[in-house]
C-alpha cells in the first residue's frame, strides 16, 4: 500500500507544503475569482484558523517574481491557461502578517512593526544598489533597514507611517511595474492596543500607514487583506474608493476559507477514515459562510492527524488552544438579563434573532452588550442560520467544540464570581460536611440562580447533568484541605463527586440527576439508589474515611432538591 502523504498540522506555507510532500486542499481558485471580481483594496475577513495565512502565502507565491511555477502544477489555478500567463509570476510582492504587533505600550508596538517592514524590506536588499534608483531613494530605502544600536530595526520618527508606501514606490520604481501588497491580520494590532490601553494612538498610526499605502498609492497594482473582525471604515480606512469587504455572510469566496463538506469526505476517504465522519461534522462542522456550511480546517487535520496515529482518538477542542477566548468570557461578564436567557437558549441548541452590525471600531465592544453579538458571529463564536422575517440574523453555536467552550467560560467565570463571596462558598462546602441538607439545598439554588444554566429543551439528559455536574464541581473544588474527584472509579462504576476530608476521616459520595419534569423526588431517590447499588463508597472506606454521607441531588432549570440517604 502506497504511503499516504502527511497532515499539514500547523504548515501556513504554501511552497512548504507543495515541496514537502503535505496534503493540500486546493483553495487556488481563489485567485481566479479575485481576479475576475477585481478590487483595489480587498478585505477577506473570517474567524482564526480558517486558512487566512495559507491562502495569503498561496497568493504571494503565484504572484510574486521568481517563484516556481510548478507548485500549482495539478492544481485548480493550473487550468486557467491565459491567466496564469499574464498573472503567474509577474508583479513584485509585499507581503506582511501584523500578527506579532503588541506590547504593553505603543512604544513596544511600533517596534515590532519596525521589525515586520525592517525584515519585509530586506528582501528587497538589492534596492540598495539598484540603478533604477537615484542615490536619494537609495538612502531611503537604507532607511528603511536601518538598525540602532542594540540591533533591533530602527526606522526613523516619522517615517513607519509611510514605510509600506515608501517601499512600494521604490521597489515600483526598481521594477518598472506595480506591487501587489498582502497584509495579515490586519486587525491583531488594534485588539492587542485596546486591551493594552493604547487604542487610539494605534488607531492613528494604522490608519496614517494604510492611508498612504492602500488610497494614494499609485504604485499599487492591488492590495489584500485579511482580519477576523471588519473594523469600521471611518476609523481606519478613511476615504478608500473601490474598497472590496468579503465577510463571512457573503457568497462570494465562501469555499476559499475552511473545508467544504465534499474537502472533508475526500480527505477522510484518503486516510481511510471514513468511519469518523459523523463525529467530525457534530464537533467541527457547522459554520455558515455564505451560502455554504464550513468545517473549520485546523479541527479537521488536527483531528485526522490524531486518527493516524490512534484510529480510536476521540475528538478534542483543538481549536480552544489556539487562542484565550476571552471575548467569550468578557461577554458572560457583561451578559445581564435577556442576554443571559440567550446565552442559556444557544447552549441548549436554540437559535436567537440579532440584528448584526459588522462594521465595529473596539470602543463599540464596551459600549453596548448588544455589539459583542456581532463579534461572536464574526470571531466564529456563533453562526448565521438563516434570518427572521424582519431581516434580523438568526444565530447558533456552530458545533459541539464551541458550545463545550461556552460552557467552560461560563463556568471559570462563575467560579472567579463565587470566590469573591468566600463566605458564603465556605458555608456552603460545610454543610456538605455537617449533613445539612436545607443548608445544600438553599446554597446550591442562590449560586445556581446567578449563573447562566441549561434550558428545558430537547438537549439530552446527560449533557444537562454534565453541566451541573461541572457547576458543583468547581464550588466544592475550592475547599484546599478537601480532595475532590470526579467521576473517580468506584466501586462497580464511576460516581459523578467524591470528596474525601483526611483531617476528619469523613468522606462524601454525590450523585447528580436532572429532574425530568421537575420530579425532583424521583430524581434524588434514583440517585441514591445508584450509589448503593453500584457500591461507589467502597472507594472512601477503602481510604480509612469512616464517616460517609451520600447525597442525591436532583436539578431542574434553576431549582434543585437534596436527599441524604
Amino acid at each position: 500500500m502506497a504511503m499516504k502523504v502527511k497532515l499539514p498540522v500547523g504548515i501556513e506555507n504554501f511552497e512548504e507544503i507543495r515541496t514537502a510532500g503535505f496534503y493540500y486542499v486546493d483553495k487556488t481558485g481563489l485567485i481566479r475569482d479575485l481576479l475576475e471580481n477585481y478590487g483595489k483594496v480587498n478585505l477577506f475577513t473570517r474567524p482564526r484558523r480558517f486558512g487566512k495565512t495559507l491562502n495569503m502565502s498561496m497568493l504571494k507565491y503565484f504572484f510574486e517574481y521568481g517563484h516556481d511555477r510548478g507548485l500549482f502544477n495539478g492544481l485548480d489555478i493550473s487550468g486557467e491557461k491565459e491567466l496564469c500567463d499574464r498573472y503567474m509570476g509577474n508583479f513584485p510582492v509585499i507581503s506582511i502578517s501584523l500578527k506579532g504587533v503588541g506590547g504593553k505600550s505603543i512604544g513596544a508596538a511600533r517596534r515590532w512593526l519596525c521589525s515586520i517592514i525592517g525584515n519585509e524590506a530586506l528582501r528587497f536588499s538589492f534596492l540598495a544598489e539598484s540603478v533604477n534608483l537615484s542615490e536619494t531613494e537609495r538612502q531611503q530605502y537604507k532607511k528603511l533597514i536601518a538598525l540602532s544600536g542594540d540591533g533591533n530595526f530602527a526606522i526613523p520618527d516619522g517615517g513607519l507611517e509611510e514605510s509600506l508606501f515608501r517601499l512600494s514606490w521604490l521597489v515600483q520604481k526598481h521594477y518598472g511595474k506595480k506591487v501587489i501588497m498582502l497584509i495579515d491580520e490586519y486587525d491583531v494590532p488594534l485588539d492587542k492596543a485596546y486591551q493594552a490601553g493604547y487604542y487610539d494612538e494605534m488607531v492613528d498610526l494604522i490608519r496614517s500607514m494604510f492611508s498612504q499605502a492602500l488610497k494614494t498609492n499609485d504604485s499599487l497594482q492591488f492590495a489584500v487583506l485579511t482580519g477576523c473582525l471588519q473594523i469600521a471604515k471611518e476609523s481606519i480606512f478613511t476615504g478608500l474608493n473601490n474598497f472590496n469587504v468579503m465577510s463571512v455572510r457573503d457568497v462570494h469566496f465562501n469555499e476559499y476559507f475552511g473545508f467544504t463538506d465534499r474537502e472533508v469526505r475526500e480527505m477522510l476517504a484518503y486516510y481511510d477514515r471514513t468511519e469518523k465522519y459523523a463525529v467530525i461534522k457534530e464537533w467541527y462542522d457547522g459554520y455558515q459562510f455564505g451560502n455554504l456550511e464550513i468545517y473549520c480546517p485546523w479541527d479537521v487535520i488536527s483531528y485526522c492527524y490524531a486518527l493516524k496515529m490512534n484510529p480510536s482518538a476521540p475528538p478534542q477542542n483543538y481549536w480552544v488552544n489556539t487562542s484565550s477566548n476571552d471575548i467569550i468570557r468578557r461577554f458572560v461578564s457583561k451578559a445581564k438579563g435577556s442576554a443571559r436567557n440567550e446565552i442559556e437558549v444557544l447552549i441548549a441548541g436554540g437559535s436567537i434573532s440579532k440584528e448584526i452590525w459588522q462594521e465595529l471600531t473596539y470602543q463599540d465592544l464596551d459600549s453596548d452588550v448588544e455589539n459583542l453579538w456581532g463579534i461572536l458571529y464574526t470571531t466564529g463564536y456563533l453562526t448565521r442560520h438563516g434570518e427572521d422575517a424582519d431581516g434580523r440574523t438568526s444565530l447558533v453555536i456552530p458545533n459541539k467544540e464551541i458550545r463545550m467552550i461556552f460552557i467552560r467560560q461560563i463556568q471559570e467565570w462563575f467560579k472567579e464570581e463565587t470566590v469573591r463571596d468566600g463566605e458564603k462558598l465556605k458555608r456552603f462546602c460545610k454543610a456538605f460536611e455537617e449533613n445539612d441538607t436545607t443548608a445544600i439545598e438553599e446554597g446550591f439554588t442562590s449560586f445556581l440562580k446567578k449563573t447562566i444554566s441549561i434550558r428545558d429543551t430537547s438537549v439530552k439528559r446527560e449533557r444537562k447533568e454534565n453541566f451541573y455536574h461541572g457547576i458543583l464541581l468547581g464550588l466544592l473544588g475550592n475547599m484546599d484541605d478537601w480532595s475532590v474527584m470526579s467521576n473517580a472509579e468506584a466501586g462497580d462504576g464511576y460516581t459523578d463527586i467524591a470528596i474525601e476530608i483526611e483531617e476528619k476521616e469523613t468522606g462524601i459520595v454525590i450523585e447528580l440527576k436532572y429532574a425530568e419534569n421537575a420530579d425532583f423526588e424521583t430524581a434524588c431517590r434514583k440517585a441514591l439508589q445508584q450509589i448503593r447499588d453500584r457500591n461507589y463508597e467502597d472507594l472512601l472506606i477503602r481510604d480509612g474515611m469512616r464517616t460517609i454521607y451520600r447525597y442525591g441531588i436532583a436539578c431542574y432549570k434553576k431549582r434543585c432538591k437534596v436527599i441524604s440517604g
